[in-house]
Order: structure tokens, then C-alpha cells, then sequence
């Protein structure tokens, strides 16, 4: 960095507890306080790296972006980064944007799992009655045997495998955007997901919203997915329509394990908490013990790879360019 550059950093952890920063910028703590009213820790104009705060509303996410004049990282600490692209319209040209891939994989992909066996298996009627005293037994499908679908077929899918290779599936079914070859075997292309469909006991979202993927999981999707069918979505909400699910759910055509929704948070009310055949968990695919460690890990190497001018990783787009 020259002398004349921005050398702010702005953390939404306090610099003081993360181990092994690299020297040479101004590390300052933002995370945007408990309402979004946290003062700016200093000149928005001498912000070089903007941390996103984790586990905030997205006005106060990018809150700062328009004051940003100089910036030249905006590092999210979550996988998705579509809260934040919709306002890169704000920063000037040449910003790289780039998001924690590695630091949820675990956590993700315990929960999809966990969601899966959860609702498989009943966990939640036993947990009702036990509430109500009353030992309620029941035969419930299992995992094993069972054939999987992972739409979205990235890290995070790629860890969902991983955990599910001890449970004597009957066969893993990979999609991603584009058809590759991987270690453990085939990813068809999305455009493959017609025919992939009928065949799935369980299907598991851990895709990214794009354009692309909103609204993916419509009233088509649904019907084509195996009559009694799994689907858990630990991807974002809006990959799903919520009003061709309600009706999927109501009819007994399938059921659904879901972290994410839409609207989000589900307001009360709302007859998706009370559909039939749905576990809801509230976004806590991410906050674990395990983040902590992962995201410090991620910000000592990325801003050392700044200070040293090394390419950077999870470079998501870079503002002003073709692609943008």
C-alpha cells in the first residue's frame, strides 16, 4: 500500500481478538450496533477493506456503501452475497467483492443434514409429544436407501455429500449451473433437473440466489418432484415460491425441512408455520461455534493478501466490470 492510500479497515470483530492480522493498516471495529446506529468508527472516505457485518438487516449492511468513496474490498462474512450486489451501484469501479466461502460449509451442511433426519424420521411430532406427555410411536422412512438430489452443487453442496457418505444412500445426484466432473463423480447441468426430479426421495437446495435461481423451485419443480418427497432448503428463501410450496405442502404432495424462507423472518401468522409436513429452523444454518474460527481465519488471510498485493480469494465480481 502507498502512503497516500486509504488504510482503514473496517471490522465488524474486534481487531484486538483476532490473532495474527497482518501490520501496516488501521483496523477499526464496525459492526453497526444493536439497531444499525453505530457511529461510522471513522472517515468512510479512508475505508480501504469494508467487512460486512454478520447477522444484520441489510440496511444496516450497506449503510456505509455509498460513503465508500475509496474502497477497494468489500469482504462479506456470509456464503450469499445477494443482499449486498443489489447495492454495488454505490461504490466506484474496480471494487473487488468477495464472500466467506469456507468459513459455513460446516455448519451448512450439518444442518441440511440434520433437517433431513429430522423430518424423516419424525423428530418433530416426538418433540410434541413429549411436550404433551404421551410416547407416541411411529414408523417413520429412513435415510438409508433413500436417492439425494443436491441442487446447488458448490462448497457447500460438496459438503452435504460428505456427510452423507456413511448413510448407505442409494445414490448421491449432483446439479450445478453447469456440468463438471468431480471426485465423486458426475454434476449435471441444471437444465438436467426435469428429469432428475422424479427419481429424488430427498432434495436438498444449497444454491446461490442469482436471477437465475429465483422462483427455481416453482409449481413445475414441484410437480415433477417424487410423490411424499423431501425437500429441505438451506439455500435462500426466494429460490423457492413460497405460494407454489404452501399448496405442494397442503396437497401432501411433499414435504419440506426449511432454514430459509420468504418473506424472511416468516411473519407470524403466516400459514407456512402451520402447513403440514414443514419443519422451519430460522436461518441458523451459519451461526455456530464453528464460525468464529473460520471467519478470523478467513480475514487473516485475505487482508494479508491485500497488505502483500496477492490475488485475493472468493472474488465474486469485481464493481465496474463487463460482467457487472
Amino acid at each position: 500500500m502507498t502512503h497516500d492510500a486509504p488504510r482503514d479497515v473496517w471490522l465488524p470483530l474486534p481487531p484486538d481478538g483476532i490473532d495474527g492480522l497482518p501490520e501496516g493498516p488501521n483496523y477499526l471495529f464496525y459492526d453497526g450496533g444493536d439497531e444499525g446506529t453505530q457511529p461510522f468508527p471513522g472517515d468512510p472516505a479512508d475505508c480501504a477493506v469494508y467487512v460486512v457485518p454478520y447477522l444484520k438487516r441489510q440496511s444496516v449492511k450497506v449503510r456505509p456503501l455509498p460513503l465508500l468513496r475509496n474502497v477497494r474490498v468489500v469482504q462479506t462474512l456470509s456464503a450469499g452475497v445477494d443482499d449486498i450486489t443489489a447495492h454495488l451501484s454505490a461504490l466506484p469501479a474496480g471494487v473487488s467483492l468477495c464472500n466467506a466461502r469456507g468459513v459455513h460449509e460446516a455448519s451448512t451442511a450439518e444442518l441440511a443434514v440434520a433437517l433431513t433426519l429430522a423430518s424423516l424420521r419424525g423428530i418433530p411430532g416426538f418433540v410434541r409429544a413429549q411436550q404433551q406427555g404421551r410416547w407416541q410411536s411411529a414408523f417413520h422412512p429412513a435415510l438409508a436407501d433413500r436417492s439425494v438430489l443436491i441442487v446447488g452443487y458448490g462448497s457447500i453442496g460438496a459438503a452435504v455429500e460428505d456427510r452423507l457418505a456413511p448413510f448407505e444412500l442409494a445414490r448421491v445426484v449432483r446439479v450445478a449451473r453447469s456440468a463438471r466432473t468431480t471426485e465423486r463423480g458426475p454434476v449435471h447441468p441444471i437444465a438436467d433437473l426435469p428429469a432428475l426430479l422424479p427419481d429424488a426421495d430427498v432434495v436438498i437446495l444449497s444454491t446461490p440466489l442469482t436471477e437465475a435461481t429465483r422462483g427455481l423451485v416453482d409449481k413445475d419443480f414441484l410437480a415433477r418432484m417424487k410423490q411424499g418427497a423431501l425437500l429441505v432448503n438451506v439455500a435462500r428463501g426466494a429460490v423457492v415460491d413460497t405460494d407454489a410450496l404452501l399448496a405442494a405442502l397442503e396437497s401432501g404432495r411433499v414435504t419440506a425441512a426449511l432454514d430459509v424462507v420468504d418473506p424472511e423472518p416468516l411473519p407470524p401468522g403466516h400459514p407456512l408455520w402451520h402447513a403440514p409436513g414443514v419443519l422451519i429452523s430460522p436461518h441458523v444454518g451459519g451461526p455456530t461455534s464453528a464460525f468464529l474460527p473460520r471467519a478470523e481465519r478467513l480475514l487473516v488471510d485475505q487482508l494479508g493478501r491485500y497488505v502483500n498485493r496477492e490475488p485475493l480469494r472468493n472474488v465474486i465480481l469485481t464493481t465496474g466490470a463487463a460482467s457487472d
